[in-house]
């Protein structure tokens, strides 16, 4: 019996150590996601004001070996 107790609170101080790993996986994870978006959102208003009422399409670019 003191030989299962002991091996179930192994496997719980493990469980409880990967899950604060994954705690700080997803929290890591978020920050970027955050630092992203922040990024598209500067990005975005940087091509609304250097091109401002100019509808601009990928297609409309000529490759650069043209």
């Amino acid at each position: 019996m003191e030989n299962r107790i002991i091996e179930l609170e192994m496997k719980m101080a493990f469980s409880e150590d990967l899950l604060e790993e994954l705690n700080r996986t997803v929290f890591r994870q978020q920050q970027q996601i955050e630092q992203l978006q922040q990024e598209v959102r500067a990005l975005r208003q940087q091509l609304q004001t250097s091109m401002p009422g100019e509808q601009h399409s990928p297609s409309d670019e000529v490759p650069p070996h043209y």
